[in-house]
């Protein structure tokens, strides 16, 4: 393990990749990350697996076993089998976390964000079809996709919640979580291995708030920039320790052997180049939470990540930030909302992109 990734394990973070491909299973890099990189956990998102699945290639041999299947078919086939090998290579993490870690998440189809039961419908089938205890099924925080993550929940299945933003959002995310574990319990499941994380994003707020700080351009406006970020986040982790703290639910539930819900940091990857490679993860170090990076962020990370910054403490801070850039005019309800918006837009493009991949790839294997 290098220092950095275990001292940044060690302050009680969770460190996933935000990758995965049939070339990284195969290879042997997903084990030497588990091994060299303190990695023990998997997301993935539309983007990733057009990424994937774009590549001439590694998927050709099950393609053309498949035959000339519709494409839908085809896809559902060639990402479970990647999440599903994927799981079996984290199963030894798993056990050894309690199936706190180890895990690893699948997408349900990005056009369905606006539909409750038709994203309920199709968690429950992707998770029967991945069929691993260690699979998370991702569902975005769109206001229709709240009363789904609930429903799946209660079914015993693990959920992933993607695509949060705002504060607002994230409270009514742990709400539904926490519901969705009362009629787990309610049902019979075992609440010990029913896992979820909130998958809050980060680095696509800066990008944002910036642009208009810029566009403001006085003094105190540029005195923000690159302070968003890291100041909604840290607010969100607030949040995290309170409610579940307070929540009169939560501690019976927790009593039945119920895991929190951790917040997870997506989009840690820095995207501006005049800030620090490992911004997004050295800044919100805590307990009880999961950082899934990009490999080109891990790599950072293991080189000179430092796991002493940190998010407690700084609560105060973040407060007067955010307080300051409504003074200086950021509405930053419409940043969020904007964000969220295009967030499911982003992920629905790259799920086109995936459907005319896999079709291309359907015709060449059996041309």
């Amino acid at each position: 393990m290098t220092a950095s990734t275990q001292a940044i394990s060690d302050a009680g973070v969770s460190i996933w990749l935000d990758d995965l491909s049939r070339t990284r299973i195969e290879s042997g890099n997903l084990e030497e990350l588990i091994k060299n990189d303190n990695v023990v956990g998997v997301t993935t998102n539309p983007s990733i697996f057009q990424k994937a699945l774009s590549q001439v290639g590694p998927y050709d041999a099950q393609l053309k076993e498949l035959g000339k299947v519709d494409v839908e078919t085809a896809i559902r086939e060639l990402t479970t089998t990647d999440v599903r090998n994927a799981c079996d290579i984290f199963k030894p993490v798993a056990e050894a976390s309690d199936y706190v870690n180890g895990r690893v998440s699948i997408e349900v189809d990005p056009r369905l964000a606006h539909e409750t039961e038709a994203t309920e419908k199709q968690a429950e089938e992707l998770w029967a079809k991945v069929d691993r205890k260690n699979a998370m099924i991702k569902i975005p925080a769109t206001l229709e996709g709240l009363p789904a993550i609930t429903a799946t929940l209660a079914k015993g299945i693990s959920v992933n919640v993607t695509l949060i933003f705002s504060l607002e959002r994230y409270e009514q995310v742990i709400d539904a979580f926490i519901e969705g574990i009362a009629q787990a319990a309610e049902n019979g499941h075992d609440l010990e291995h029913i896992a979820s994380v909130a998958s809050f994003f980060v680095s696509r707020v800066d990008t944002a708030v910036d642009k208009q700080l810029e566009e403001i351009g006085s003094l105190e406006a540029k005195g923000l920039l690159g302070k968003a970020a890291v100041a909604n986040a840290r607010l969100a982790y607030e949040l995290f320790e309170k409610k579940f703290a307070e929540d009169p639910r939560w501690a019976d539930l927790e009593a039945k052997g119920a895991k929190k819900q951790r917040p997870l940091w997506a989009s840690t990857g820095t995207k501006n180049a005049a800030y620090s490679d490992v911004k997004y993860v050295d800044e919100l170090v805590a307990k009880d939470v999961v950082n899934t990076m990009p490999e080109k962020t891990l790599i950072a990370v293991a080189d000179h990540g430092d796991a002493t910054i940190g998010i407690t403490g700084n609560y105060d801070e973040a407060h007067d930030i955010m307080n300051d850039l409504a003074e200086v005019g950021v509405n930053f309800k419409d940043v969020t909302d904007k964000l969220e918006a295009d967030g499911v837009a982003a992920f629905i493009k790259s799920w086109d992109s995936v459907l005319t991949d896999v079709q291309s790839g359907i015709d060449r294997v059996n041309a």
